[in-house]
């Protein structure tokens, strides 16, 4: 076999086979290195670099608001994550006691904007790749309980400038000797403003801080857009999307062709090349003697379109774990049996809030 080297060795003594076991993904040939030559060994730190972060945050929130795919995959995962948003269910032998609880619960969710700020970190979640949101005291709640949550974009979370070449500071977070997260600097102006040139920042204990995102590789410590593999397909997406209507409209107008099969030097009459002429409807005229009319073919894509916008679309929702036909938003040729299949799962993703009981004890 192929995947197997054989090396045998004569020597005085008895024979001896030496067995190397052969990975074609690491042959060093021509073909392969071309393949890979943008591989590297670089850490999680050093690959997900704040301005790597940044310019996949951009696009993707460029993609998210021009491209519709994009923009319903985003909404569909915080519908089908948040939903109608959380619901307190106590069990506990004082039945009265638990229904007050509940019904405390429902009033503060309602007063903070619970659910529309769980969805918003969803959708952060997808295009920033992370999602921040800081405890604080609202005495403008007209509730028992005075806790608040505000949402806090992912640009706003990086090392001041003056604290810059500090060991203990990485991308925008102070860790404690044992590593873990101790402290979180939000810049007080966005970045993004025009005309913010500010360095001032608050230092969020990291207790007061809820931070969200996807471990992929160990010792990461920011989250990486999670529409990452997806950014190129749908930037190709709106591209033949727009050379399709092109193509369409190229041979939706009434274009003509003047042409002749005189050779050169023959007895056609003289025409400029490439000049136009402005043809009217239901006109009749007469060509140079020599010369035909006529229309331009109308061949475009138009078949393969939609073969190719399903294509593309199986091979986006794939890395983001949703079901081809809830990110298509058609379950055309889907039986009831396949349609449930798709809305099976309760959630789209298995992830977990880092919320923890102790940061609800106002209850």
């Amino acid at each position: 076999m192929k995947w197997f080297k054989r090396k045998t060795k004569v020597s005085s003594g008895p024979k001896t086979v030496t067995l190397r076991a052969r990975y074609d993904a690491a042959q060093q040939s021509a073909e392969y290195a071309r393949y890979w030559q943008h591989a590297d060994g670089l850490s999680a730190a050093s690959a997900m670099t704040p301005d790597v972060r940044r310019t996949l945050r951009n696009r993707a929130r460029y993609e998210v608001a021009n491209n519709s795919y994009a923009f319903g995959i985003v909404e569909t995962l915080a519908d089908y994550l948040i939903g109608t948003g959380p619901r307190l269910q106590l069990r506990l032998p004082d039945t009265i006691q638990c229904n007050w609880v509940e019904a405390q619960f429902e009033q503060w969710a309602e007063a903070v904007r619970l659910t529309d700020k769980l969805k918003t970190m969803r959708r952060s979640y997808a295009t920033d790749g992370e999602a921040f949101a800081m405890m604080t005291t609202n005495p403008a709640l007209d509730t028992t309980v005075k806790l608040d949550f505000q949402l806090i974009e992912a640009d706003r979370v990086e090392t001041p400038i003056q604290l810059m070449g500090d060991d203990r500071f990485n991308d925008g977070i102070e860790y404690d000797v044992y590593g873990n997260p101790a402290f979180y600097y939000v810049l007080k102006d966005h970045p993004g403003d025009i005309g913010a040139v500010s360095q001032d920042y608050l230092r969020v204990p990291a207790s007061a801080m809820v931070h969200w995102y996807k471990h992929l590789r160990p010792g990461q410590r920011r989250g990486i857009c999670e529409l990452t593999p997806a950014l190129n397909l749908f930037a190709q997406l709106r591209r033949y999307a727009l050379a399709v209507l092109a193509a369409a409209e190229t041979a939706a107008e009434f274009a003509m062709v003047l042409f002749t099969k005189t050779p050169p030097g023959g007895e056609a009459a003289d025409c400029e090349p490439m000049d136009r002429v402005e043809l009217e409807r239901r006109m009749a005229t007469v060509l140079p003697e020599g010369w035909e009319l006529s229309q331009v073919r109308p061949e475009q894509p138009t078949t393969a379109y939609r073969d190719f916008v399903k294509q593309t679309l199986c091979e986006i929702c794939r890395c983001l774990c949703m079901p081809f036909g809830i990110a298509f938003g058609n379950f055309e040729g889907y039986n009831y049996a396949s349609g449930r299949l798709d809305h099976q799962p309760a959630k789209l993703q298995s992830v977990s809030f880092r919320w923890g009981y102790q940061k609800m004890e106002a209850f």
